[in-house]
């Protein structure tokens, strides 16, 4: 390998910032010399290596599965000396068909794809392990929760209506899937960064997905609820309209994967180990707190970096800031009538507020590697809310039912087959027995002659718990048991219960729980939706369904829409606000957040390098933006003013008035177009952080950028220090809470 003499020749600039596309830096020539491939980069993991039967191996797990070797091969191993030519009769051709080496390689090629998912395509993920807090016992006797017991997991974060192709800060709802590696087989835990749905019953799932995706005819809005098929279906069907409040909210906006509260959405039902079962709703908590990207940096982002969430995990990953969640439950009495405080647990489009039901810690969870290879871990995972272990079962929530049939189903599709279990990312950490045979993509070699129970062939393996009698042992009193639930005698209807007739008492309860700020960001979201309707019907059908939720905001959408505000039709719900579902108003840790370090040419290192250096100490990232690329005095720059923008950043610190660099014209670059005494795109770097709510500092030297960008230096949020260590200092104390909210007083109470 030639780790050694390329890093001595071509060492990273700093590899404390992430982002380097491989485990080494390139020559500028062609390397030459054989050597095998290179191993993964430090920050990339790939599933433990097991047999498709569960079964432990030896090896190292990001190689073992990798390409092997220093020569070129074809798929069977045959070393070639040429790949650039197809096998021609004469050097002007026509190609020969006896060609094996070209057919091969295209044919391969023209079937790398498969069919993406139907919802949820576009998609991010990492590896990571679930410690057990042991708080859990008393309700599951799941082994998974067992105090300091860790688990290997893997999480993939998705958009639910856009293709593969599509932007990451669309406004949508996130999916937030988790697949633990039980050592009693694979849990998923399937659910959103919300905690309700958009329907109650899932024979309506085609219906909202249709209504969501672009129209058919013209393919159109793209990965977005901004147009007149989905509002016509939610101003409808109106139990969408507590999930809907929520899309416009600033939950629909998430700044990062790792600033996003999880949710099983669903109630399941818990087994302790007496067999008592209670109920429960999962949530993730994450560590950084619940924050979002503004509406004008998630649309700027849509062009500049539509690969931000992606790019956010993998980096903070690299960089060593671990994204984090704690994973509470909060528990009911498994009832007769399986309600709590007069709330249906079995409608997925209410929650229960966390005042009356406190959400109880039962373990932690890490995300510590990236994956390897995009398509093996991130695209072929396949969860399944059907994938239970010991001590964990479903209810009878009819959306919940239906999703345990169409998970398994859709895997057929996508994966070719009923054995997508044994793809690597899938493999359960288990030993298997499973009697299943046969099918597309068999990695299993499975001897023996008897796969049917009852067998004698076999010596009658694999042998069922249920005839050992009533001296088991503790393993075999694990195996998974349905739980015993009544179910009352009734007539088969195709009708939902009563309690599911309520379809706005809780959107009205999200509204009143919402800061003045976070109201007015909910009021933009309607009219900007609404707004892109063509319909002035279906406007006027959700202005009716706002107005039921509540007065204020039906009339302030309305106002934006130039329509006149219509009366309630149902009474206003009596509701006490859960301050649980507000974002604001706390502090949180900083790990990973970036920080713009503004210099110019004549910036001098001495003042640069130990504000830096205090950054890191922090567990921030400091991205040096600069006049130019390379090194300026020594310090490596991450971002010049053509290539950096404000949404990167949360934070940014001036420790300089660059005046305009060489290449700000606006020919070149439009960010640039402008004249005065300081570069155009450093003042727009500052307006934007400024109109976004972010912390702004200033040194002395950088003060002058503030007066350009026609910025007060006494308004909330901004703050000048004589040097950079002092600003710093100011500018630090500002980041825990996030944003200046307070910089943009709301007119909403």
């Amino acid at each position: 390998m030639p780790s050694a003499s390329l890093q001595k020749e071509h060492p990273r600039s700093d590899p404390t910032i992430p982002g380097a596309p491989a485990p080494e830096p390139p020559s500028v020539q062609e390397p030459r010399e054989p050597h095998d491939p290179l191993p993964p980069k430090p920050d990339q993991g790939a599933p433990e290596l097991r047999t498709a039967t569960g079964e432990a191996l030896e090896g190292e797990e990001g190689t073992a599965r990798g390409q092997q070797g220093r020569w070129l091969t074809t798929a069977t191993g045959v070393k070639l000396r040429d790949t650039d030519h197809s096998l021609k009769a004469g050097p002007r051709g026509p190609t020969l068909l006896q060609d094996h080496h070209l057919r091969e390689k295209i044919t391969h090629f023209d079937h790398e794809r498969i069919p993406e998912r139907v919802v949820h395509a576009r998609g991010a993920a990492a590896h990571g392990y679930f410690e057990g807090y042991g708080t859990a016992g008393e309700i599951c006797l799941a082994s998974v929760f067992e105090k300091g017991r860790r688990t290997p997991t893997f999480v993939r974060f998705s958009t639910v209506l856009g293709s593969r192709g599509s932007a990451d800060t669309v406004r949508d709802t996130r999916g937030f899937a988790t697949k633990f590696y039980t050592d009693e087989g694979n849990w998923d835990l399937v659910g959103n960064n919300m905690p309700v749905f958009f329907i109650q019953d899932g024979i309506k799932f085609p219906d909202i997905i249709h209504a969501g995706k672009p129209h058919p005819d013209r393919e159109i809005p793209q990965a977005q609820s901004a147009h007149d098929t989905f509002w016509d279906f939610v101003s409808l069907h109106t139990e969408a309209q507590h999930h809907t409040i929520w899309n416009m909210s600033d939950r629909g906006i998430p700044r990062s994967y790792r600033m996003m509260e999880g949710f099983g959405v669903h109630t399941f039902r818990v087994v302790n180990a007496e067999g008592a079962t209670s109920l429960v709703k999962f949530h993730w908590k994450p560590k950084l707190g619940v924050h979002s990207l503004t509406w004008e940096e998630a649309q700027m982002l849509g062009g500049l970096d539509p690969d931000f969430h992606r790019r956010d995990l993998a980096d903070a990953i690299e960089a060593g800031a671990f994204p984090e969640w704690e994973l509470g439950v909060q528990v009911f009495p498994d009832t007769e009538d399986q309600t709590f405080h007069g709330i249906d647990l079995l409608d997925p489009t209410k929650l229960v507020p966390e005042e009356i039901a406190p959400v109880q810690p039962i373990g932690k969870m890490v995300l510590d590697r990236n994956p390897t290879n995009y398509f093996a871990e991130t695209e072929q995972v396949a969860f399944h809310t059907g994938h239970l272990v010991p001590g964990i079962d479903v209810t009878d929530d009819p959306l919940l039912q239906a999703r345990n049939f169409s998970y398994l189903d859709t895997q057929l599709s996508r994966l070719g087959g009923p054995n997508f279990n044994q793809l690597p990312i899938n493999r359960p950490h288990a030993p298997v027995n499973d009697m299943l045979r046969d099918g597309m993509h068999q990695h299993a070699v499975h001897p023996g002659v008897a796969p049917y129970r009852p067998n004698s062939l076999d010596g009658g393996c694999p042998f069922s718990l249920g005839n050992q009698g009533e001296d088991l042992s503790d393993e075999q009193k694990r195996a998974f048991v349905d739980a015993a639930a009544s179910i009352e005698a009734s007539r088969k209807v195709r009708a939902n219960p009563a309690s599911y007739d309520d379809h706005f008492s809780q959107a009205r309860l999200f509204w009143l729980s919402l800061s003045p700020v976070e109201k007015e960001h909910v009021v933009r979201a309607y009219t900007f939706e609404l707004g892109k309707c063509y319909e002035q019907a279906i406007k006027e059908r959700q202005l009716q369904a706002l107005a039921n939720v509540d007065e204020d905001l039906c009339a302030q959408v309305a106002a934006g829409l130039g329509l006149p505000a219509p009366e309630p039709t149902t009474a206003i719900a009596d509701v006490e606000p859960s301050p649980a579902l507000s974002q604001l108003g706390q502090t949180w840790p900083t790990d990973g957040r970036i920080v713009g370090l503004v210099m110019d040419a004549t910036t001098p290192a001495d003042q640069v390098q130990p504000v830096r250096d205090a950054i890191f100490e922090a567990g921030l990232v400091p991205f040096v933006v600069g006049s130019r690329g390379g090194e300026i005095d020594g310090v490596p720059v991450q971002r010049t003013f053509a290539t950096g923008r404000s949404v990167e950043l949360d934070a940014v610190l001036l420790l300089a008035a660059p005046v305009p660099a060489p290449d700000a014209l606006g020919a070149r670059d439009e960010k640039a177009a402008g004249e005065g005494a300081v570069d155009p795109r450093v003042r727009l770097l500052v307006e934007e952080c400024f109109r976004h709510s972010k912390a702004v500092g200033a040194t002395s030297a950088g003060q002058a950028v503030l007066e350009a960008a026609g910025v007060d230096p006494q308004s909330v949020g901004v703050v000048v220090g004589d040097d950079p260590s002092s600003a710093w200092e100011q500018l630090s104390a500002l980041l825990p809470a996030h944003r200046a909210w307070d910089r943009f007083p709301a007119t909403l109470a």
